[in-house]
């Protein structure tokens, strides 16, 4: 399926991507946390090496893994006056 641009999608499909941003952004933020967590307990057990350095790459991608741009999302839904 390709993928629209945001100013191609309606009303109904602007909000659905909204409701997926916020849950995906909560589920992150806890997958992140976890992640940090593994590498100070990895750390403190053992020191810095190689696995230590897995949770992290995780993390990173977590972090980038956004489909569509955050403000380019929430100006489109304040310029259709929906939210």
């Amino acid at each position: 399926m390709k993928e629209k641009k945001l100013s191609e999608l309606t009303d109904q499909e602007l909000l659905q991507e909204a409701k997926k941003m916020k849950s995906t952004s909560i589920t992150n933020a806890i997958l992140i946390g976890f992640f940090i967590g593994i590498v100070f307990y990895s750390i403190l057990k053992n020191s810095l090496g190689f696995l230590t350095l897995i949770p992290l790459f995780f993390a990173y991608k977590l972090i980038n893994n956004s489909k569509y741009d955050n403000k380019e999302l929430e100006n489109l839904l304040k310029e259709k006056n929906l939210k």
